[in-house]
């Protein structure tokens, strides 16, 4: 990954295989969405870059959907303690103070994962950029006795948050 932002034009410019190569990671472990957003190319701009990431998840089928929502990470979860996230959820759960939490932060968030799955079926998801843990444990608390449906769309709004974040990180504006 580059650190310094492609401009939209090197984007437009990308055959398919470049631009999945580039992109295909934005949604965790889901190269489909990018294979979609890439077909709507050139973009005029990075909002409708943006915009075609989500319509890619927005149109996709449920199955997909929940596939989607599986490949994420649990917050602070076995794969952080493994060290088996990808680089931008390490790097977002890090901003976040994840990667530095007490026994007892470290056991709530067992916790709260552990219910969250168990109610909903799937990891819980939240753009984790510019949050502290205890915005996040808060969050977890607000969501976990939601409605199951309820928590499927938002966790996929989350994602499409997320993918916003990591989209702009990529591309200049």
């Amino acid at each position: 990954m580059s650190t310094q932002p492609l401009t939209l034009a090197a984007v437009n410019r990308m055959d398919e295989e470049a631009f999945v190569t580039s992109f295909g990671d934005i949604a965790e472990h889901s190269p489909w969405v990018a294979e979609l957003a890439g077909r709507v190319r050139p973009y005029p701009d990075r909002d409708a870059m943006v915009a075609a990431f989500a319509t890619a998840v927005r149109q996709a089928g449920v199955e997909a959907q929940r596939a989607l929502l599986l490949a994420h990470p649990d917050l602070a979860g076995r794969a952080a303690i493994a060290n088996e996230l990808a680089p931008e959820s390490r790097n977002e759960q890090a901003s976040a103070g994840l990667d530095r939490m007490t026994a007892d932060e470290y056991a709530r968030f067992s916790d709260m994962n552990a219910r969250y799955r168990a109610r909903h079926g799937i990891p819980f998801i939240l753009a984790v950029k510019g949050a502290t843990k205890q915005q996040i444990l808060d969050a977890f608390e607000a969501r976990v006795d939601n409605d199951p449906a309820e928590e499927f769309a938002t966790a996929l709004s989350q994602v499409e948050r997320i993918i916003r974040f990591r989209l702009e990180d990529r591309v200049a504006s």
